[in-house]
């Protein structure tokens, strides 16, 4: 008979049961622990945009003429969404792209496709091809200078989204991810109490 305190008394009972224990700590303390980790040490997405945010700026003002001949004061954009582009009035198969993705971005917006206006700005004297601008029932086309266009802050490829107060908003590539593009408008959209 074993005497009290005698350590080969039930001692592998007495291990058995604290690695018993041990480990059921361990299975409620994990998800707590990887829960941690995975905020503070993981990588995280940095934005949830497609389109490139841009610094705090406003659309410069941009006047011009629309191919009919009427003026064009880019202050009359002011109250809507504007999806903007540049390019030459004879729209290489990018250009085609961008303003293609366009009009299916704001399409997708169903109802309120109407808060957006897309516009074309021609940085040459080429009239662009009838067919295509009846592709494009409602893009807005004005001729403008090309140095008008020279603070915009990424140039002329890529597309840009300014908001009713005329500020820019959004880079977006000419030829963007359609679905992408359209649910940064819809975000956008959803989020604004104005336009």
């Amino acid at each position: 008979m074993s005497a009290p305190g005698n350590p080969a008394a039930g001692g592998g009972t007495d291990a058995r049961t604290r690695r018993m224990i041990v480990l059921i700590a361990a299975i409620a303390v994990a998800p707590i622990v990887l829960a941690y980790v995975a905020y503070y040490d993981w990588p995280r997405m940095a934005r949830t945009n497609y389109g490139e945010l841009l610094p705090a700026q406003t659309l410069p003002h941009i006047i011009g003429a629309t191919p009919a001949g009427a003026p064009f004061d880019s202050a009359g954009l002011h109250g809507k969404w504007v999806v903007l582009f540049a390019a030459p009035g004879e729209c290489d198969p990018t250009c085609r792209q961008a303003l293609y993705a366009s009009r299916q971005a704001r399409t997708i917006q169903n109802a309120e496709r109407e808060r957006v206006q897309r516009v074309w700005l021609l940085t040459d004297a080429a009239m662009p091809a009838p067919s295509l601008l009846a592709e494009h029932p409602d893009l807005a086309v004005a001729r403008v200078s090309p140095t008008a266009l020279a603070a915009l802050p990424r140039g002329l490829d890529v597309m840009y989204l300014v908001d009713p107060l005329g500020n820019l908003v959004l880079a977006w590539p000419a030829n963007p991810d359609i679905k992408a593009m359209s649910k940064d408008l819809a975000r956008l959209l959803r989020a604004s109490q104005i336009g």
